[in-house]
């Protein structure tokens, strides 16, 4: 008997040292499933976590590398199988259904004052669901026309700048007066469509998704709304100003043929700068101008980057402490230029290192007073409305196979079907 209740006793004291450490007076370890994938990123957030450690004996980090890809299915497994690590990076249109379904802690009384005060109101709406915040934006990128300085310089149009941008309707006429002999004004890279067109539609007045006073959320195709579609599709199919050819491509597909002088401008986020340095041909002259401006200026919509903590985390103090430090003013400077996004901080925000000319980082840092939370943002059963409405229905309205009429009426027919599965 004295031997089975010692063996009782050593089970309990093992299970009270698993599950993250910390148990009689032990060490805590943490475990930070980061996404960041520039080389440049992730020797700076492991170098952050490195200097953590050794300055927090009690508090241990394990770094722990996800990948954007998988980021969503890879989560919702390890919630619930119990598994999810502590402190999780993500993106702020992600986490709703995660927050919504308890996966995800409160933050609002684990975050000192400090760190809430820094980051703007707008930055914060992002990842606010009901009366709770459940994630802390950190990393923001402006979508923004990147073009071919001696393309652009030659033709003789006017230059926009973020004080004076070009509007959607000055935008069309400059692409197509760029085109001609096999050469393209634009190459909008619209195989992921929903995001970008959203986005850049607030700036039209577009708002697409509409809540009501009790909180139910419908799809309304307005006016504003059909600015950017009905543009991108006129370039496509009307005025043969946009190449067709990219329209199912990525970001990175497209920029072969930008070296090579086939296209004038693509639009992409701000961050394919870094690309852009690294495989750019010697002498090739490149600028980033401010994406086109319309009823709203030129607002645009974000889904910043953002760190949680799991609901199931045993250490969720310790978790926002090292989420603290991680943002601190010089911290999340030196994790935006490893990024070559931009911080949310309004501290970091003002690092001289944001604000050079060089690679334009003055052009996308004075764009960040335009950003707002992306109209999705907090839509339950966004994920499914894009992957299996919006983004079939974009493709072909943009490849011309249907017409305005029928992208609004499966935007909100089926759409709405859709979201209404989440809101009963």
């Amino acid at each position: 008997m004295r031997t089975r209740a010692l063996i009782v006793v050593v089970l309990l004291l093992l299970a009270g040292c698993s599950g993250g450490g910390g148990g009689d007076g032990g060490p805590v370890t943490l475990r930070f499933q980061s996404l960041a994938w520039q080389e440049e990123s992730v020797r700076a957030g492991k170098e952050l976590v490195k200097e953590w450690n050794a300055t927090h004996p009690d508090v241990k980090v394990d770094y722990i590398q996800g990948s954007w890809s998988s980021v969503h299915d890879q989560l919702l497994t390890s919630f619930e199988g119990g598994e999810a690590p502590d402190i999780i990076h993500d993106a702020s249109d992600d986490l709703a259904d995660f927050a919504y379904g308890g996966y995800l802690a409160d933050l609002s009384d684990l975050l000192p004052a400090r760190l809430k005060s820094d980051i703007r109101r707008r930055s914060w709406e992002t990842t606010t669901f009901g009366d709770g915040v459940y994630g802390v934006p950190f990393l923001q990128e402006p979508r923004v026309l990147v073009a071919n300085a001696t393309w652009l310089k030659r033709s003789g149009v006017r230059i926009p700048t973020p004080e004076l941008p070009w509007s959607w309707a000055e935008f069309r006429k400059i692409t197509e007066q760029l085109s001609g002999d096999g050469r393209y004004g634009v190459a909008w890279p619209l195989k992921e469509p929903v995001s970008a067109t959203l986005n850049l539609s607030l700036s039209a007045g577009g708002q697409l998704f509409h809540r009501a006073a009790d909180g139910e959320v419908t799809v309304r195709f307005e006016v504003g709304d059909e600015v950017v579609p009905r543009t991108i599709h006129d370039q496509a199919g009307t005025d043969h100003s946009a190449s067709p050819t990219t329209l199912g491509s990525g970001g990175s597909d497209t920029l072969p043929g930008f070296f090579g002088g086939r296209y004038a401008m693509v639009p992409l986020g701000f961050s394919y700068r870094q690309q852009i340095v690294q495989q750019a041909p010697k002498g090739f002259d490149w600028q980033v101008l401010p994406a086109p401006a319309g009823a709203d200026g030129l607002a645009q919509g974000v889904s910043p980057q953002t760190l949680s903590v799991a609901e199931d985390s045993r250490h969720k103090k310790e978790a926002a402490a090292f989420i603290d430090f991680l943002l601190r003013p010089e911290n999340m400077v030196r994790l935006a230029l490893g990024d070559w996004m931009l911080p949310t901080g309004t501290q970091a925000l003002a690092d001289p290192a944001l604000h050079t000319t060089k690679d334009d980082w003055a052009t996308g840092t004075a764009l960040a007073a335009h950003l707002r939370p992306a109209p999705a943002q907090s839509v339950r059963g966004y994920p499914e409305w894009k992957d299996k409405v919006a983004t079939p229905a974009f493709q072909e309205y943009y490849s011309g196979a249907i017409g305005l009429g029928e992208l609004r009426e499966r935007l909100e027919k089926d759409g709405n079907l859709v979201l209404a599965r989440y809101q009963r």
